[in-house]
């Protein structure tokens, strides 16, 4: 069955909350030489100290807004956020907008786990289980978020909600684009649990 899809809806009743959140998004590089690479910046200024780099061919490169005058996008860091110039990025070619862009990872902490979802499957991790492939029984799409309900096993289950929004993981200064609660069903007990995503997978 074709997951189904909620933007329509959102578009329909509020076109302007539509277009205020296109961000977070992805993007790749362009114009870069090959020789060369993509300055990420403290600051949106080209005279701002480099805190990062990215390379002529970089892909799926988060951008979780831009400056006020359009001309520089703030990406993440491992232990922060900067600026890029974005005359040098364009956005990722469109997917199919009944589904959730891919790849997406979701993460948090206390206690740690991650899950991601990549082109041709989906899969959890945790210092308990390590790597553990899913199968995704269902998602949908809206203007403000995703959905998501993963099969990890006969009995285990993992349903996460995705909005928009600025999120801390709670051991860096970065800043993530999306939130996330996801609910887990499995035999010795249901839990939820918090964290961020991201479409950042340079």
């Amino acid at each position: 069955m074709r997951p189904v899809s909620l933007a329509f809806i959102g578009l329909a009743l509020c076109p302007a909350l539509a277009l205020a959140q296109d961000f977070p998004a992805a993007y790749q590089v362009t114009g870069v030489a090959q020789n060369d690479v993509l300055n990420i910046r403290a600051a949106p200024s080209a005279s701002s100290d480099v805190m990062g780099e990215i390379g002529p061919y970089g892909l799926n490169i988060e951008v979780l807004g831009i400056s006020a005058d359009r001309k520089w996008g703030k990406v993440g860091l491992p232990e922060g956020n900067g600026w890029v110039a974005m005359r040098y990025l364009e956005p990722v070619p469109a997917q199919d907008p009944y589904l959730i862009p891919r790849p997406l990872s979701c993460m948090g902490t206390e206690p740690f786990w991650s899950v991601s979802l990549y082109p041709r499957g989906a899969e959890f991790n945790s210092p308990d289980t390590g790597v553990v492939p899913m199968i995704v029984q269902q998602e949908a799409v809206s203007p403000q978020g995703y959905y998501m309900r993963l099969e990890e096993g006969p009995t285990l289950n993992r349903t996460l909600i995705v909005t928009r929004g600025i999120c801390s993981d709670g051991m860096s200064d970065r800043e993530f684009g999306f939130r996330t609660l996801m609910f887990v069903e499995a035999p010795d007990g249901n839990e939820t649990v918090s964290g961020c995503c991201t479409l950042d997978h340079r």
